[in-house]
């Protein structure tokens, strides 16, 4: 049996496949899920209603059966990509999704007499949004975010079904071969220390930007 370092070592480097999924996909979903959000308040009906079947898509089915449709389905229509790449997409539009309905309702929650302020200041209506009624929104929806960046940590475990190696997935390899639960209780402090370290981030950046 390995001693408890190289367990740790083994399943840190898990870890690293974790936090690469972390980073691309909020890279990637809070810009798409901000212009999905957008959308979905604008006056073009058409748009409305494509972004809203959007949303009720991937927010009302499973992210492992998005993920599974990413990954085994596309080969069916010639489209192959890499574990990661898999992932890294299904991730990314499922979380879009989930986020476009947070950004929605942050923005309808900014007082509607903001609008009213920014257009007798000559604002055009890409200009109210972007200097005032987006900021304003943002600092609404730090905590549901907060709480989306939690979840993004701990589905990333599911990504091991497809055999991308990430934490969850380095600490079953090491139960399996060494038919030990200390594998497990380790990979459990991690993901509590990385969650951890999130929410004391988010409190920052929620008391940094609060309303006194």
């Amino acid at each position: 049996m390995d001693s408890l370092v190289d367990i740790t070592e083994f399943i840190l480097k898990g870890s690293l496949i974790t936090g690469e999924l972390f980073f691309i996909t909020a890279l990637f979903s809070v810009p798409l899920g901000c212009i999905v959000a957008v959308g979905k308040i604008s006056k073009i009906k058409p748009l409305k209603a494509l972004l809203s079947l959007y949303t009720w898509a991937f927010r009302g089915t499973p992210l492992l059966l998005q993920l599974f449709f990413t990954y085994f389905g596309l080969p069916v229509i010639g489209i192959r990509l890499s574990p990661l790449a898999a992932a890294s997409i299904a991730f990314i539009i499922n979380y879009a999704a989930y986020l476009a309905e947070i950004f929605r309702a942050g923005i309808e929650s900014v007082n509607k007499g903001q609008y009213e302020a920014s257009k007798v200041l000559g604002m055009s209506h890409c200009q109210a949004m972007t200097k005032i009624i987006i900021p304003q929104a943002a600092r609404n929806v730090i905590p549901p975010i907060c709480n989306e960046s939690i979840n993004l940590i701990k589905d990333s475990a599911l990504v091991a079904t497809i055999g991308v190696g990430d934490l969850l997935r380095a600490a079953k390899e090491v139960v399996t071969r060494d038919f030990t639960i200390t594998p497990f209780i380790i990979a459990a402090v991690i993901y509590l220390a990385i969650t951890s370290v999130l929410v004391i981030v988010f409190k920052k950046l929620e008391k940094k930007y609060s309303i006194d």
